[in-house]
C-alpha cells in the first residue's frame, strides 16, 4: 500500500445541473477514499468545478446573467448534491478561485519564457461545444466534429501553441514502460493508437474577441487560456503546486485521476505532456470508466435521457443509489441504467438478502435471548462454511480494491450474506428455541450476527448511512461503528453484553404496481403474436432458401469501411465474445464480436478488417458495440473479411 492516496474526479462544467454521470464518478472516488481511510492510509480526495470557457459564457448569456453569476448559481447544485450523496471530499476547487488562477498564470509564463509556448497563425475547423480545433483530415464523415458529431466552423486566427508534439516519443515510451499509467488496458491501447499518428502542437489560447471568459494570458492581454490548459491544472494547484511545496510533496503524485472515457485523450496526452514540460512527476494512474447507457444510448443532458440523481435519492434512498451504481458497473465497461434493473438489484441484494438477514437475527435475539448475547461463542463445524465465506469476502475486498474491481469485492460480500441466510435457514434457530437448546441457539444467532458485523464493515464505504445503522443495531458503539479493514476479518469481534437495537427494515422491498387488466390483455396478445411469428419463422426456415433481390439504393445505405484493430480482449463471462478497439480513419470505436472461438486477441491486433460503420450501437453483455465485423462462415469454420493488400483504415468498401 502506498504512503498516501490522492484521488481526483474530473472537475465538472457549470453550464447545467449535475446528472448521473457526475454522481457516479464522484461516488466512486468517495468509496475509494473511504476504503483507504479505513486502511489508515493518509488520503486526500479532490473534486470541483470547471468554470471557464465558451459553454459557460453561452449558458450565462442564455440565462441573462454574467459568467461569474452563472458559475455561482450552478456550483451550488453540485455542492448540494455531494452533500446529499454523503461525499467526503477534502477539497472542492473552483477554477475561478484566485489560488487556481494565480498558479495557472505562473505556469503559462514559465512555459512561454522557456519557449514551450509560441505564437502563430492557425487555420482549422473549430467545434464550439467541444471547444477544440480539428484538422480537416480529422473530421468525421460529413465534415462534423469527430467527438460530438456536431457542425464545425472554419476559423483563421493568431493563437498561442504549446509544443506538445516534441513529447510524443517520450510519452509513448512512458506509457509502454508504465502499464499502470492508463487503466484499464484497452484504454491504454486506445491512447497508443492515437499516438501512432503525428502529434500536433496544442492551441492553448482563445482571442478575447471570440471568448472573453477565461484566465487572461500573462504575456498577452488580448487572449485567454484554452479551457483544458486551465482545467487540467486543478489537480496540482489544489494541493499546493507553486504555492506550498510541503503540501505538494505530501500528496503528489496523484494515485488516481478518475475520468469518463470521453475525456481520455485530454488526460492521457495533453496532461502528461504539460506536466513533462513543467518538470512535474506524472500521476500514477489515469482510470477511465465507461458510460451509463439508457438502453443502447449514452446517458446525457443533450439526449434528454439523463437520470436525475437527486430524484433517485429522494425516491429510493442515498445508500441504495450508491450501492446500485457501484455494484452494477464493471469498472472500465459501459453499464445500462433502467428502473427495472435498479428495482431487481435492490430487492434481491438489499431487501431479500442483507436486510432480511439483519432483521431476522436481531428480532430473534430480542425474542429468545433478552436482546443481547451473554458470551462470545466459538464456531463449531456447522459454522465452518459461514466463517470461511465471510473471511474470504474480507480478503477479496482488499484484493479487488487494489485492482479497481470494486464490483467483484461487493459481489463477494453479498455472497457471504447469502451464505448467512442459508446457514440461518439450515440451523433453524426458532426450532432450537422451542426445544430449549439455549447454548446452540446462542451460537447460531451470534455466528449470524458476526457475519453481519463483518459484511457491514466491508460495505460501510459504499453505504455509510445504512451500514452505520446496522452496526449500531448489532451493539457496536462510538469508534467501533467505523470499521478497521485490517482487523475486520477476525472472527469473534462482536462485543457481548450490549443491547441490540430492533430497528425498522433497513431496505423495505420495492413493490411493483399490479398490472391493470388492460396491461395483462396486451401482454397476452403480444405473447400470442410472438408465438405466431415464431411458427411462421420455423415454416420459412424449412422452406427452400431463396435469395431476396435488392436495389442498388438498398446497398448504398450500408457504409462499409476498412478498420484497424488496435486492441482486443475477452468480454467477461461470455465465451464467444471479444471486445475490440478499432480505428476507422481518425475515429476510434469499440466493437463486440462473437469470434472468440475462432480468433485469440493476439491474432487480431494490427489486422485491417472490414466493418459496417453506420450500424446503430447495441449493448451486448453490458458492453457497447458500435458496428459489426464482416466475416464468412462455412460449417464450423469462420474467417474475417480482410484485404489483399495494404490500405489505410477508413477507406470505403463497395
Amino acid at each position: 500500500m502506498s504512503n498516501h492516496f490522492y484521488v481526483t474526479t474530473p472537475i465538472y462544467y457549470v453550464n447545467d445541473k449535475p446528472h448521473i454521470g457526475h454522481a457516479y464518478t464522484t461516488i466512486l472516488a468517495d468509496v475509494l477514499a473511504r476504503y483507504h481511510r479505513l486502511l489508515d492510509v493518509p488520503t486526500w480526495f479532490l473534486t470541483g468545478t470547471d468554470e471557464h470557457g465558451q459553454k459557460v459564457q453561452e449558458a450565462a448569456v442564455k440565462n441573462g446573467m454574467t459568467p461569474q453569476e452563472q458559475c455561482d448559481t450552478t456550483v451550488v447544485r453540485f455542492q448540494e448534491l455531494w452533500q446529499k450523496l454523503e461525499i467526503t471530499h477534502d477539497d472542492f476547487i473552483r477554477t475561478t478561485e484566485e489560488r487556481h488562477k494565480t498558479i495557472v498564470r505562473k505556469a503559462l509564463q514559465d512555459l512561454y519564457d522557456r519557449g514551450e509556448i509560441y505564437g502563430a497563425d492557425y487555420e482549422g475547423w473549430y467545434c464550439t461545444p467541444c471547444e477544440r480545433f480539428f484538422m480537416e483530415k480529422d473530421l468525421a464523415e460529413g465534415g462534423v466534429c469527430p467527438d460530438c458529431k456536431r457542425a464545425v466552423n472554419k476559423l483563421v486566427e493568431k493563437n498561442y501553441f504549446f509544443r506538445m508534439g516534441k513529447y510524443q516519443q517520450w510519452l509513448v515510451e512512458h506509457i509502454e514502460s508504465h502499464p499502470e499509467f492508463i487503466q484499464p488496458a484497452h484504454r491504454r491501447q486506445e491512447t497508443l493508437g492515437f499516438l501512432r499518428q503525428p502529434l500536433n502542437d496544442l492551441c492553448i489560447s482563445r482571442p478575447k474577441s471570440r471568448l472573453s471568459w477565461g484566465i487572461e494570458l500573462p504575456f498577452d492581454a488580448n487572449y485567454v487560456t484554452y479551457v483544458w490548459f486551465d482545467a487540467l491544472m486543478n489537480y496540482v494547484t489544489a494541493v499546493g503546486y507553486g504555492a506550498d511545496n510541503g503540501t505538494f510533496a505530501k500528496w503528489w503524485p496523484a494515485s488516481y485521476h478518475l475520468i469518463g472515457k470521453d475525456i481520455l485523450t485530454t488526460h492521457t496526452v495533453y496532461w502528461p505532456t504539460m506536466l513533462k514540460a513543467l518538470g512535474v512527476e506524472l500521476p500514477r494512474s489515469i482510470f477511465a470508466h465507461g458510460w451509463w447507457l439508457v438502453g443502447r444510448d449514452k446517458m446525457s443532458k443533450t439526449a434528454g435521457n439523463a437520470v436525475n440523481p437527486m430524484q433517485m435519492c429522494e425516491q429510493y434512498g442515498v445508500d441504495a443509489f450508491r450501492y446500485f451504481l457501484l455494484a452494477e458497473m464493471s469498472l472500465g465497461n459501459d453499464a445500462s441504467f433502467t428502473e427495472e434493473a435498479f428495482t431487481n438489484r435492490y430487492n434481491s441484494d438489499l431487501a431479500n438478502d442483507l436486510g432480511n438477514l439483519g432483521k431476522r437475527v436481531i428480532s430473534m435475539v430480542h425474542r429468545f435471548l433478552g436482546g443481547k448475547f451473554s458470551a462470545v461463542v466459538k464456531p463449531g463445524p456447522e459454522e465452518a462454511e459461514l466463517e470461511k465465506m465471510t473471511t474470504i469476502a474480507v480478503d477479496s475486498m482488499k484484493k479487488h480494491l487494489a485492482s479497481m474491481q470494486l464490483e467483484r469485492g461487493i459481489a463477494d460480500a453479498l455472497a457471504a450474506v447469502r451464505e448467512g441466510n442459508r446457514y440461518f435457514d439450515k440451523m433453524a434457530p426458532w426450532a432450537l428455541a422451542k426445544q430449549g437448546k439455549t447454548e446452540e441457539l446462542q451460537r447460531v444467532l451470534y455466528s449470524s450476527a458476526e457475519c453481519l458485523r463483518i459484511v457491514s464493515g466491508l460495505l460501510y464505504p459504499v453505504m455509510p448511512g445504512k451500514m452505520a445503522e446496522l452496526r449500531r443495531a448489532l451493539g457496536l458503539e462510538g469508534a467501533e461503528v467505523e470499521p478497521h479493514l485490517e482487523t475486520l476479518g477476525a472472527w469473534g469481534g462482536l462485543p457481548v453484553g450490549r443491547a441490540l437495537t430492533d430497528v425498522p427494515p433497513l431496505f423495505p422491498r420495492i413493490e411493483k404496481p399490479e398490472e391493470s387488466p388492460e396491461a395483462k390483455k396486451a401482454a397476452a396478445e403480444a405473447a400470442k403474436a410472438a408465438k405466431s411469428a415464431k411458427k411462421a419463422e420455423q415454416t420459412k426456415a424449412s422452406a427452400p432458401a431463396i435469395v431476396e433481390l435488392i436495389e442498388i439504393t438498398d446497398f448504398t445505405k450500408v457504409s462499409l469501411k476498412t478498420a484497424k484493430i488496435l486492441a482486443a480482449e475477452p468480454v467477461p463471462d461470455a465465451d464467444k465474445l471479444l471486445k475490440l478497439q478499432i480505428e476507422i480513419g481518425a475515429e476510434k470505436r469499440q466493437i463486440v464480436s462473437g469470434i472468440a472461438k475462432f480468433y485469440t486477441p493476439e491474432q487480431l491486433v494490427g489486422r485491417t478488417v472490414v466493418v459496417v460503420a453506420n450500424l446503430k450501437p447495441v449493448v451486448l453483455r453490458g458492453v457497447e458495440s458500435q458496428g459489426m465485423l464482416l466475416a464468412a462462415k462455412a460449417g464450423k469454420e469462420l474467417r474475417l473479411v480482410t484485404l489483399d493488400g495494404d490500405l489505410p483504415s477508413g477507406a470505403g468498401v463497395g
